[in-house]
């Protein structure tokens, strides 16, 4: 007996697009994306194209109107519910090119819902380009399967950050210091959480005074070792994920 065959298709492409995805809608794609379809993929009339609009789950479009440079897809089905992610943020200072992607692309992997920049002083980066951050969150989310981007702030001062913190989300915080244990003190406090990472140089004596003195703030240790700063920021949220968030 012949097998019957998965739909939607497990190789077919997936696409975030701005659109608001439902069922009938034609999405029209042009520019980078209808060349990598078209001429990467080698995609062809009526072929399936997963679609993600951060709003509406993933939609099944069928691929018509193909020419040269654009086509339309077409949503026939939706395969997954809007997503729903842990309460958990990721505030990290600024580091070099390509680090910082690093951190953009596996904190949208591991399931954060928010990736905030924040400024601290021996920051050696005080600007990013945040389209080049949410353009690798985009493609992270792309491989991932993930059907809503996490949100990207602005870059923001610490001082404005802790400033209006909300002490109903618990705020940890790397400190090399000295600080917790980590595993016990995510144990210990469940619910809406943010990371906070410093840059390579580390958080300065009058910054960690003033974090620790925000409600809601816990400084923990990530470990005997020094670590880099995106490793501190990988490391600290796949620990909460495990404990605390949808990997338990």
């Amino acid at each position: 007996m012949t097998a019957t065959p998965a739909w939607p298709p497990q190789s077919a492409p997936r696409l975030h697009v701005e659109t608001q995805l439902g069922d009938g809608v034609a999405v029209p794609v042009d520019g980078n994306p209808a060349h990598y379809l078209i001429s990467v993929m080698r995609v062809k009339p009526d072929d399936i194209v997963l679609l993600f609009d951060g709003r509406s789950g993933e939609w099944a479009a069928r691929a018509r109107d193909i020419r040269k440079r654009d086509l339309v897809l077409e949503c026939v089905a939706q395969t997954k519910a809007p997503e729903q992610v842990p309460d958990y943020w990721l505030c990290c200072a600024p580091i070099r090119k390509g680090r910082i992607d690093l951190i953009a692309e596996k904190a949208c992997e591991l399931g954060v819902a928010r990736l905030q920049p924040v400024l601290t002083r021996r920051a050696v980066v005080d600007k990013l380009n945040l389209d080049r951050l949410h353009a690798h969150l985009v493609e992270a989310a792309e491989q991932c399967g993930r059907t809503a981007l996490p949100d990207l702030g602005s870059l923001m001062k610490l001082d404005a950050l802790l400033g209006d913190w909300d002490a109903s989300r618990h705020l940890f915080f790397a400190d090399e210091s000295g600080g917790a244990p980590l595993e016990q003190t995510l144990r210990a406090h469940p619910g809406p959480a943010a990371f906070l990472v410093g840059p390579e140089g580390g958080f300065d004596a009058q910054e960690r005074d003033a974090i620790r003195a925000t409600p809601g703030a816990v400084a923990v240790s990530l470990g005997p070792r020094i670590l880099r700063a995106e490793t501190a920021a990988i490391a600290a949220t796949s620990a909460w994920m495990a404990i605390n968030g949808d990997w338990n």
